[in-house]
């Protein structure tokens, strides 16, 4: 029984000080990974609003958070981040939109995709299919505009329904 007790309590030992360990380096490095993460956020949008040179952050009247594009001192666009559901889980778009809502770039922002098939969605020639358009989108197997990579339909839905999102949005927050 005496064995049984101190085998125990030094898992339970090994497992604090790992635990402790853990926390630690999560609290050193939280601030740099959220850094990185605003920088990646700032660079995406400079990507899909190329002609902006500064972002404001906007809250729309349902809660969203958004960024004016503006350049400046004039807005010239919009920034929404939008989700939708895709063969390997969420993919999170964000999607520039002009002052008249014409897109002008998309960014993915997250995707877990099939390796070779629906990770093609990051490619700049699907990404551009978008550029320039407005309205409600689909993709040319729904009798659509936007042709879908090939064996990763579900993808390509998925991105196409979060850029109509995204246009949704604009027409809300313009309105």
């Amino acid at each position: 029984m005496k064995s049984i007790i101190v085998t125990a309590l030094s898992l339970f030992l090994i497992c604090a000080v790992a635990a402790g360990v853990l926390a630690g380096v999560n609290a050193v490095t939280a601030p740099t990974i959220e850094a990185n993460a605003a920088a990646a956020a700032d660079k995406a949008r400079s990507e899909v609003v190329p002609e902006a040179d500064g972002f404001t952050e906007q809250t729309a009247p349902d809660g969203t958070v958004y960024y004016a594009a503006e350049k400046g001192g004039d807005t010239v666009g919009y920034v929404f981040t939008t989700a939708a559901k895709g063969y390997g889980g969420d993919v999170e778009i964000m999607t520039g939109v002009d002052a008249e809502g014409k897109i002008t770039g998309i960014s993915i922002l997250s995707i877990e995709e099939t390796p070779g098939l629906g990770m093609n969605a990051k490619k700049d020639s699907f990404k551009d299919q978008y550029k320039g358009k407005s309205g409600e989108l689909a993709v040319n197997k729904d009798g659509g505009e936007i042709v879908a990579i090939t064996s990763a339909t579900i993808t390509s839905r998925a991105v196409t329904n979060a850029v109509n999102q995204a246009l949704a949005l604009y027409a809300a927050v313009t309105a």
